[in-house]
């Protein structure tokens, strides 16, 4: 007996010859099918959230193919239901469609038809899904402010949950505009510390003025310091400082912070009393540190320091699978700011979205989306590869064409790595989970691809 999960056509069919036949001529097209008898056996298999599409002969005995109809438009009304109706009943089909009915299909019909409409409702049933995972996600919202359920980004909010509550002091490696200050709030908020979440771009403040924004100052320390200036690292207590851009820190500033982290107390310039230091400190780079300070760019003991523990920061074009949550989140947020409503978008944009390396990572996303938002993005992008001139299209339709070359994509990846869908994923930059539910849609088998 097929499982649930692995149905994608519910056949309604009471004529066991018709059934039969019909539900082989699916299963040759790929697609997972299960027949049934009756209205009555069809409510056992549609279960809330059914991944598939139903097939439906409105001649049934007990409860008829317009009764379950009803029956599953008030539990679903987005569940794509095709009707297979007589010659004699093609009016009463359209008037079904008028009251939810997906399509209609008139008998007799051929295998070739039947799977093109039934590819064409589980398409928009996939979409209609996925739009139902982004908003269950967008609308529970994670608490750490870290969007994306791929490998990487779990991977990252394990280290969160476990470096939080020790208060180690962390350094984060990250391209810009990956969101390393989000996980170092993240970092914050998991400590449960009372104190505030203190951010300095080290790139940013000026050299002259650096030593009293960080240790503080007291009054007549130097010119024009009127009055005791408190530190950020003070004034933090026991909450986080965050040092962003940390390679951009001062030479000679490198080892007064070394000594504030060794000793866990700071001397305000121009005092001789320590003040104990009692916040954690959060410092990320954009560089390779280590690199910089065997080329003397960068004292290699403050490095060792902050390096107490560390987060990798994976770039997006590392976790392509969390665009379209993304997305759909930054887009939401810049509509409600913008008072415009949220655009949609069509599967072959998101497909060409996600296969873009966004060098700006998420930032750039975010900018992306309000341009979207604001309607300033060209239908076919420069960035785009354009089509060369004279190049003939696939006859398929354009679903069929992009899955066919998925499944070419996925066959080689599978082949060159033995069957190992680890291996495979890395070569297509897919997380495991994405690409095992991708196999068992296409319908392969990776045990013919493994080595030995």
């Amino acid at each position: 007996m097929a499982r649930p999960e692995s149905i994608e056509v519910l056949l309604v069919e009471d004529d066991e010859h018709v059934r039969l036949a019909t539900t082989q001529s699916l299963k040759l097209a790929g697609l997972g099918a299960q027949g049934v008898d009756s209205a009555e056996a069809a409510r056992a298999w549609l279960t809330p959230g059914f991944a598939g599409v139903v097939v439906c002969d409105v001649l049934l005995p007990g409860d008829s193919g317009l009764q379950l109809l009803q029956t599953l438009r008030e539990q679903d009304p987005e569940l794509p239901v095709i009707l297979v109706t007589g010659h004699g009943d093609v009016g009463m089909a359209v008037e079904a469609m008028r009251d939810g009915a997906w399509d209609f299909i008139e008998k007799p019909f051929s295998a070739e038809h039947l799977v093109e409409v039934v590819r064409r409702a589980l398409a928009q049933r996939r979409l209609v899904l996925e739009n139902r995972r982004l908003k269950a996600q967008l609308g529970a919202g994670p608490a750490d402010g870290l969007l994306g359920t791929s490998a990487a980004m779990e991977q990252v909010r394990t280290l969160i949950g476990t470096l939080g509550p020790a208060r180690v002091d962390v350094l984060i490696h990250g391209e810009t505009g990956s969101g390393k200050e989000v996980v170092a709030r993240a970092l914050h908020a998991a400590s449960g510390a009372r104190g505030p979440f203190v951010a300095i771009n080290c790139g940013a403040l000026p050299e002259s003025v650096f030593e009293s924004e960080i240790f503080g100052a007291e009054a007549g320390a130097y010119t024009g310091a009127s009055k005791r200036r408190i530190g950020k690292l003070e004034f933090a207590g026991d909450g986080t400082v965050f040092l962003d851009e940390i390679e951009s820190m001062p030479p000679a500033l490198q080892v007064k912070m070394l000594r504030v982290l060794q000793e866990r107390s700071v001397e305000r310039l121009g005092a001789n009393t320590p003040v104990p230091l009692g916040c954690r400190v959060v410092a990320a780079t954009k560089v390779d540190l280590l690199a910089l300070a065997r080329q003397g760019r960068f004292r290699e003991d403050l490095f060792y320091r902050l390096d107490v523990a560390s987060i990798a920061l994976p770039p997006l074009r590392q976790r392509r699978e969390d665009i379209p949550l993304l997305l759909s989140r930054f887009c939401a947020q810049a509509a409600e700011r913008l008072q415009r409503p949220v655009p949609g978008w069509t599967a072959a944009q998101l497909a060409d979205w996600q296969s873009r390396d966004w060098p700006g990572n998420v930032r750039e996303l975010r900018n992306f989306a309000e341009r979207w938002v604001l309607g300033l993005v060209a239908e076919a992008p420069p960035s785009a590869p354009a089509v060369p001139a004279g190049t003939t299209l696939p006859a398929a339709p354009l679903d069929e064409a992009l899955a066919a070359v998925e499944r070419q994509w996925i066959v080689q990846a599978l082949s060159e790595s033995g069957g190992n869908v680890a291996k495979a994923g890395e070569r297509l930059g897919l997380a495991r989970k994405t690409l095992h539910d991708r196999i068992r849609r296409l319908g392969l088998d990776v045990e013919a691809y493994r080595s030995g």
